[in-house]
């Protein structure tokens, strides 16, 4: 077994000569006088009570019993069918569908559609023809052949007596 012991001069690391003369001459009494204040911040009696509740419901889960707390239950599952009348109302709609998809163009007969033209009545083109005339004389009525005319206006007051009778009224 080997002695363990302090390490040979060789072995330890160099230091520079300026940093050894400064440690050399270091004098702790020259050093400022401090006073360390430790600051603990204590928990308040909500956070106390939260941590607390916590851990009760944390221990509650890890120590609960499943054989003994709980009751074992059967799963049904219902399943509603349809009734009669939507299971009629599909089966129809299917074979309406299934006829339309299958159905033969090639039974039909070919026909030939005739348009009737149906002219209006004596009366009715008369009644067509005086409206466009009175429309074509509306518009290509000349303005210059009119007469000059000044209108002039007669503003008649009441006389004594219609105003007395108003008043009376």
């Amino acid at each position: 077994m080997a002695e363990v012991g302090s390490p040979s001069l060789e072995s330890l690391p160099k230091v520079d000569a300026d940093l050894k003369s400064e440690l050399e001459g270091f004098k702790p009494e020259l050093m400022k006088k401090a006073s360390t204040q430790e600051k603990i911040v204590l928990p308040t009696a909500e956070d106390v009570k939260q941590e607390r509740q916590h851990t009760e419901l944390i221990s509650g889960l890890e120590g609960f019993d499943k054989n003994q707390g709980l009751k074992h239950t059967t799963t049904e599952e219902k399943v509603v069918l349809p009734s009669a009348q939507d299971l009629q109302a599909e089966k129809t709609q299917q074979a309406v569908l299934k006829g339309v998809e299958t159905f033969d163009t090639s039974a039909l007969k070919h026909t030939e559609t005739q348009e009737k033209i149906v002219l209006p009545d004596q009366e009715a083109i008369q009644t067509e023809k005086t409206q466009q005339n009175l429309i074509e004389g509306i518009e290509s009525f000349d303005t210059k052949k009119l007469k000059h005319a000044e209108t002039q206006e007669k503003n008649s007051l009441p006389t004594k007596e219609v105003i007395d009778q108003e008043k009376q009224v």
